[in-house]
């Protein structure tokens, strides 16, 4: 991955978790790794846990930004949350899965959407 690429992705998720702080959710961990892959944001909303995966995209060359969460990245993430909530021992009453697409916008602005249980 580029350094661009990875400065862009990086833009995203601060903003993505800035986001969803406004929104009222906690942030538990970014970034978070294990030996099978990494998750961009967990959180707390209310007795909920929640795995966001974060995607941001420079245009619309290659579609939305949440069209790139594939059938494997899914497969991945529920996976991986998983083993965190393995690792943590948190039992929440429900774990959703959200997508936050980020649109770095001419002029400064920056378009971002919430897609809440995304799948």
């Amino acid at each position: 991955m580029t350094t661009e690429r990875r400065a862009v992705g990086a833009y995203g998720e601060r903003v993505a978790a800035q986001h969803l702080q406004d929104q009222g959710l906690v942030i538990l961990h970014r970034n978070w790794r294990c030996s099978a892959g990494e998750v961009d944001l967990v959180l707390r909303d209310g007795d909920d846990i929640v795995f966001c995966e974060v995607k941001t995209r420079r245009g619309p060359a290659f579609g939305t930004p949440a069209e790139a969460v594939g059938y494997r990245k899914v497969r991945k993430l529920r996976e991986l949350a998983g083993r965190w909530l393995a690792e943590t021992g948190i039992h929440p009453r429900n774990v959703r899965f959200d997508v936050v697409e980020v649109l770095p916008q001419p002029r400064g602005a920056t378009r971002v959407a919430h897609i809440r249980s995304a799948f």
